[in-house]
C-alpha cells in the first residue's frame, strides 16, 4: 500500500513539473511573437510600444475629443494593453487634424507633447500589401457597394459626412481614393497614383506618408489592397527593408 502511495507522489510530482516546464517553455517561446503579432496602430504622438504601455493611463481622453470616432481601447479580445487607445484602420483612419487633438488631451505623456502638427504624426507607414486586390491596378470603376461600406460607420458629425460626401463622388470612375483623399497637407509628398506597367495606374507611397490609415480604411476593396505597418517608418520598410 506505502509502495502505491510512493508511486502516486512520485507520479504527481514529475507530471506537475513536465506540465510546469512545457508551460514555461512555451511562454518562452510564444511571448514575444504574441507581442508583435498584437503591435496596434496607435494614435497620433505615441512613445515607443513598451513606454506607451506604461505610461498609458486608460483614461479615454483621446478617443473622447476624436471628431472621427478613430480612436478605440483595446479589450480583452485584443490581448495585452487592456484599455489602452488604438486605431483600427479598416474601420476607421486618423484623419491627421491641424491641432491633433488627442495629443493635447493626453495627461501622461503616452502621446509625445512634441506631435503638435500632421507632418508630426509617425504612427507606421502605408504598403501596397495586395496589389491584385487594387481597383486601379485592375482598370476597374469604382461602384456604389464598395462605397456604401464606408457609410455604415457612425458617421454623426459633419467632419464625418463631408468625407463621405466627397467619397461619393467616385463612384463610376477609376479609383484614385487612396491618393486624392490623403489627409496630410501636400498629399502628393505621401502618395500619388503612378502609371502601371499594365497600363493601370496605381498608388506609390513616398516618405511623406506618416501611417494614418485612411487609405486603408478607404479603400473600395472589398479586402484593403493597401494596409498601414504600425511603428515602421518609410525608411524602415521601403530602404531597408524591414517587414512586419
Amino acid at each position: 500500500m506505502a509502495k502505491i502511495q510512493n508511486d502516486r507522489r512520485e507520479f504527481i510530482k514529475f507530471s506537475t513539473l513536465g506540465i510546469l516546464g512545457l508551460t514555461l517553455g512555451a511562454g518562452v517561446v510564444i511571448s514575444p511573437i504574441a507581442l508583435q503579432a498584437q503591435m496596434k496602430l496607435r494614435p497620433p504622438g505615441a512613445v515607443s510600444e513598451k513606454e506607451f504601455l506604461a505610461l498609458c493611463i486608460k483614461c479615454g481622453q483621446c478617443l473622447q475629443v476624436c471628431p472621427y470616432h478613430s480612436i478605440k481601447l483595446a479589450d480583452m479580445a485584443k490581448g495585452h494593453g487592456i484599455g489602452t487607445p488604438y486605431i483600427d484602420a479598416r474601420e476607421r483612419g486618423c484623419y491627421a487634424c491641424t491641432a491633433v487633438p488627442c495629443v493635447l488631451a493626453c495627461p501622461s505623456g503616452a502621446l509625445d507633447h512634441a506631435c503638435e502638427k500632421p507632418e508630426d504624426i509617425k504612427m507606421g507607414i502605408a504598403v501596397l500589401e495586395f496589389p491584385n486586390k487594387c481597383i486601379a491596378m485592375t482598370n476597374q470603376l469604382v461602384t456604389k457597394e464598395q462605397i456604401q461600406r464606408i457609410h455604415t460607420h457612425p458617421n454623426s458629425r459633419q467632419l464625418e459626412q463631408d468625407i463621405l460626401d466627397k467619397l461619393d463622388k467616385f463612384e463610376d470612375k477609376p479609383c484614385t481614393i487612396c491618393a486624392d483623399m490623403c489627409p496630410i497637407p501636400n498629399s502628393n509628398g505621401a502618395i500619388a497614383m503612378i502609371r502601371d506597367k499594365n497600363g493601370g495606374m496605381k498608388p506609390e507611397v513616398y516618405d511623406g506618408c506618416v501611417g494614418c490609415g485612411v487609405c486603408e480604411e478607404l479603400c473600395p476593396a472589398f479586402e484593403a489592397a493597401i494596409v498601414v505597418k504600425p511603428r515602421l517608418t518609410y525608411e524602415d520598410y521601403y530602404i531597408k527593408g524591414i517587414r512586419s
